[in-house]
């Protein structure tokens, strides 16, 4: 299961992480959001040796949202050594998505 991150531990969980970290920025009422949280929370499980991952809900966190350019909603960026290598927005596939976050991390 994913980690959900907020204003007040997103520097910390994230930016301070020894794993790269792949953040998902969602929302609760985005349709796209809801088909790609079980894909998520599987990788959050499989992966979780070589990936931390987290969400972040851009309606209670739009700080966060705003600093990483967050403009359409379900965004993923992966994070290594507190900074942001890669940014994948929309929903995709399972095995396009872990392919992604393979090539990334």
């Amino acid at each position: 299961m994913a980690q959900h991150v907020t204003i007040n531990d997103f520097e910390k969980e994230v930016l301070e992480s020894s794993l790269p970290v792949l953040v998902d920025f969602y929302a609760d009422w985005c349709g796209p959001c809801k088909m790609m949280s079980p894909v998520v929370d599987g990788l959050a499980e499989s992966m979780a040796a070589v990936v931390k991952v987290c969400k972040c809900n851009v309606d209670d966190n739009g700080a966060i949202a705003e600093k990483y350019g967050i403009m359409s909603i379900p965004a993923f960026i992966i994070f290594k050594g507190g900074q942001p290598v890669s940014t994948k927005v929309g929903a995709s596939s399972p095995d396009e998505f872990k392919k992604w976050i393979e090539e990334n991390v």
